[in-house]
């Protein structure tokens, strides 16, 4: 870390994909990095790039591919993840329930917006 000993850096230890409460630091606070931290920062950045490109048995010319084809499809990609995400969450509204001769009916469940 840097400026905060032991506590991961000046933006902490967390992770925005754990759930924590992540600090931006400015580009001022970025660029105030001296270059031996940030060199290191790059060198550290690619070994992991190639380590997870290894893993998934891909060359840096197919990662580069795919990354190519992805920008072009992203908006598509975005929709599809809503449209995912709001199934799921409808997922229980359309359970036949057995031997129910009356009940209350939900317009939300006629009607999808």
């Amino acid at each position: 870390g840097r400026d905060t000993a032991g506590l991961g850096g000046k933006g902490g230890p967390y992770r925005l994909d754990a759930g924590h409460n992540v600090h931006q630091l400015s580009d001022e606070e970025k660029d105030s990095a001296p270059d031996e931290v940030k060199k290191a920062a790059r060198e550290m950045g690619k070994r992991a790039f190639q380590k997870r490109l290894k893993e998934i048995e891909m060359s840096e010319y197919d990662a580069e591919r795919y990354a190519t084809f992805v920008r072009g499809v992203s908006q598509q990609i975005a929709s599809l993840k809503q449209i995912a995400a709001g199934l799921e969450a409808n997922q229980g509204d359309r359970v036949w329930l057995k031997n129910q001769t009356d009940g209350e009916l939900m317009i939300r469940r006629l009607l999808k917006v």
